[in-house]
């Protein structure tokens, strides 16, 4: 009667074995085959094109990772490029006691002797800190993310600038694949220095370092960056290339990103007027930047570039950004099923 039992148990264990071999097999022949076992959550990824959110939509609302991260649920959003301050300051970054004072009329304090020693001894304190810091924390959040569904493909702490140490900035790629990230993204540098330094550190990590631009975005700004190294990127804005007028127009809009495809790792949308329209930041569908267009490109071309939501213009009275994030992905959903 035992080896009858012992005879049953085991083939029982080898088909279903089996089954699950099969399953994880055909899930790699079809490469976007969805988990033979999937877990429910949000999705945001439309004819192959990930539509993703940075955090900064959701600056108006309360910003601990755990708050995120409903707001990306709730918004249906399965992909991210978190902001640097909540994160770090979950994974214990020193607490900043020092408050400015307040501005008057527009212009920036004058602090004292004592107070710029102050800022200095934080700014010391910090360092400090991101240089002897384990990866712990930044490992919980990603995993906290995971777990419902959401990948996290960039990191924006406020650690890689000029005046940011080595090991600051080593420590921002380390926390970057900690999370999961593949790039960390920053303003554009107008020093070369810098974004060759950081190409180096970049290319040590093999983390991409993904530069972003405002109004003085031009099809050749990027070019020295990107000669200096392979893991020197794009976090190509396209709501502020169009803004910026002049010879930035929709078709050389869609020419750059054809051209720079492979060097762009992520991309922020938002819908502006052109600088001759006034250059606001609009409801998706009002400005002048060619939404349906790029989502188009990227579906047509199967570029694997992540579409990140960055949600700027005014939130209209009785909403929120979380309902105003849900109008972006409907509208890009629309656009890319269409």
């Amino acid at each position: 009667m035992s080896n009858t039992i012992h005879s049953h148990s085991r083939r029982k264990f080898l088909q279903q074995g089996s089954l699950a071999s099969l399953a994880l097999f055909c899930a790699g022949k079809t490469g976007w085959a969805k988990d033979p076992f999937p877990v429910a959550g949000p999705d945001s990824k439309f004819k192959g094109v990930q539509v993703g959110v940075i955090t900064y939509s959701f600056r108006s609302m309360p910003g601990k990772p755990e708050q995120l991260l409903q707001y990306c649920i709730d918004s249906n959003i399965s992909a991210v490029e978190l902001m640097g301050d909540s994160i770090e300051d979950y994974a214990g970054k020193p607490v900043n006691t020092f408050k400015m004072p307040p501005r008057v009329n527009g212009q920036a304090p004058k602090l004292t002797d004592e107070q710029k020693a102050q800022i200095a001894a934080y700014q010391r304190s910090v360092a400090d800190w991101r240089t002897n810091t384990g990866m712990e924390k930044f490992e919980e959040v990603r995993k906290m993310f995971n777990k419902a569904g959401i990948t996290i493909y960039a990191f924006k702490p406020n650690a890689l600038n000029p005046g940011n140490t080595d090991g600051e900035i080593e420590y921002a790629l380390k926390a970057a694949k900690a999370l999961g990230a593949a790039s960390v993204t920053l303003e554009l540098p107008t020093d070369p220095a810098h974004s060759k330094r950081l190409g180096t550190l970049g290319e040590k990590h093999k983390v991409y370092i993904g530069y972003h631009a405002h109004t003085q975005a031009t099809d050749t700004a990027w070019d020295t960056a990107l000669a200096q190294s392979p893991y020197n990127s794009m976090n190509l804005d396209c709501g502020h290339y169009i803004a910026a007028g002049g010879n930035n127009t929709k078709e050389s809009l869609l020419a750059l990103i054809q051209a720079k495809h492979d060097r762009i790792t992520s991309m922020h949308i938002k819908d502006r007027k052109t600088k001759d329209n006034g250059g606001n930041n609009v409801v998706w569908g009002q400005g002048d930047t060619p939404l349906k267009e790029i989502l188009t490109l990227l579906r047509e071309k199967k570029y694997r570039i992540p579409a990140t939501i960055e949600l700027e213009y005014e939130i209209p009275a009785g909403s929120n950004a979380v309902e105003e994030t849900k109008k972006c992905v409907a509208f890009a959903k629309q656009a890319l099923e269409s």
